[in-house]
């Protein structure tokens, strides 16, 4: 079992990450310790944080109080969920936080079954709770878990060996060789695409890019595939390499072979669905594109885009890590295409817009969002339609696990600070 612990300011963003899979069915609560329940057992974002917020107004100075941690069996473990509900107690037990409120969700829509529990790292005077030697601390636990459940066991050499399969490439340190192999040889064994555009996008990540090419052999024209190296700026930096340097999975008939069987596993699952209301939140106020590609980024999603020699936008890719799928944008829909994000990016819809300062921008940004959700939630989604909105409903936040300006969260935080500063009345 593979435990991540995540720590951020974002309590609304992990809550809100985790209730959008249950909203979609491709998730359930499956406990709840220290919180406050339901009459009908339905819950919103909103309702849950209420639990939290006696903990968060005591906070005395810890930055990132909110704790999202998943735990991840092998995905040949059966795991009842009864035995998940018993790990999660055991390990928030065993890490110290077994007297704190949590709630545990169960994500299904991916073939990794696997639980991700949302709490906060401070008491209920305010003060956080010691993480001190976490990773070594939860690394022992997880293998006393699987010792005591009778789990497929990740060893530490395994998982040193995995997290160095996809290391980009870096032409300075020589040997391209090797460490394009570790990349093309293994990639397709993660993540699913459809077309070789999305492959290079991915590929592209590592500093890597494939082109198709044609050659003449006896008389007879294959088809074949050569990898580059390529350097921070996206140029090629090294010599071609065959892709039978790197065994049959790194070529074009396997690669042909994969994409089609993506196409149908994608079908079969809605991992659009969830990536189209991320998109959906993460471009509301019309961000620049840093803040846009910052936003996804830090909840797991990569934004490649593509342009030609004058700027102009031709393409756009989102790759999810999370379910390990990779989508063009216009295959999620218009408003995801290059040529919508060309509009709002090089202002081709609004010319005077260019001409409008940082500073202006970013006021803007305020005062459309100068309101309280616990308030009036439903006008933090006025923009969208009525299909995204009942996806969302009871949803408070931009972004899931989001580590950056999150202004629905930062009013939350502000009428946190300012309750904490408020006087006793007499």
């Amino acid at each position: 079992m593979i435990a991540k612990i995540g720590r951020g300011n974002s309590l609304f963003g992990a809550l809100a990450y985790n209730q959008l899979k249950v909203e979609n069915e491709n998730g359930k609560i499956l406990y709840m310790n220290k919180m406050i329940e339901t009459k009908n057992g339905k819950y919103s974002v909103s309702q849950l944080a209420s639990s939290f917020e006696p903990y968060l107004i005591a906070n005395k100075n810890t930055e990132k109080a909110t704790l999202h941690i998943s735990l991840n069996p092998d995905p040949k473990d059966q795991v009842s969920d009864e035995k998940f509900i018993q790990i999660a107690r055991d390990y928030m037990d065993e890490m110290g936080y077994g007297e704190q409120p949590y709630v545990v969700f169960k994500h299904t829509d991916i073939s990794r079954t696997h639980i991700h529990i949302v709490s906060v790292g401070v008491d209920e005077e305010g003060k956080k709770i010691s993480d001190k030697f976490e990773k070594r601390k939860s690394m022992k636990l997880c293998r006393e878990i699987e010792k005591k459940y009778q789990l497929l066991s990740a060893k530490d050499r395994e998982l040193t060996q995995n997290e160095k399969i996809f290391t980009p490439v870096d032409y300075r340190y020589g040997d391209i060789k090797r460490q394009l192999a570790s990349v093309v040889r293994n990639i397709s064994k993660y993540y699913q695409f459809q077309t070789i555009g999305e492959y290079n996008a991915l590929l592209s990540l590592f500093n890597i890019t494939a082109e198709k090419v044609e050659n003449l052999e006896n008389g007879v024209l294959k088809d074949g595939l050569l990898y580059f190296a390529l350097n921070d700026k996206g140029e090629k930096v090294s010599q071609p390499f065959k892709a039978s340097l790197f065994g049959k999975d790194a070529g074009l008939k396997v690669l042909s072979a994969h994409l089609l069987q993506s196409k149908e596993a994608l079908k079969a699952n809605p991992f659009h669905e969830t990536l189209k209301v991320a998109l959906i939140l993460a471009k509301k106020n019309q961000p620049n594109e840093l803040e846009f590609k910052k936003k996804l980024q830090e909840i797991g999603i990569s934004t490649v885009i593509r342009r030609n020699i004058t700027g102009r936008i031709y393409g756009v890719t989102f790759i999810d890590h999370q379910s390990k799928s990779v989508w063009n944008g216009s295959r999620l829909g218009k408003e995801f295409s290059a040529n919508a994000f060309n509009k709002i990016w090089n202002g081709v819809d609004n010319p005077e817009k260019q001409k409008k300062s940082e500073r202006e921008k970013v006021n803007s940004i305020k005062d459309d969002v100068k309101i309280s959700y616990f308030e009036r939630p439903h006008k933090l989604f006025d923009f969208l339609d009525s299909e995204s909105i009942s996806v969302i409903n009871g949803i408070g936040t931009i972004l899931p696990e989001s580590q950056g300006e999150n202004y629905e969260e930062l009013d939350f935080e502000n009428r946190m600070k300012k309750k904490k500063l408020q006087k006793p009345k007499k």
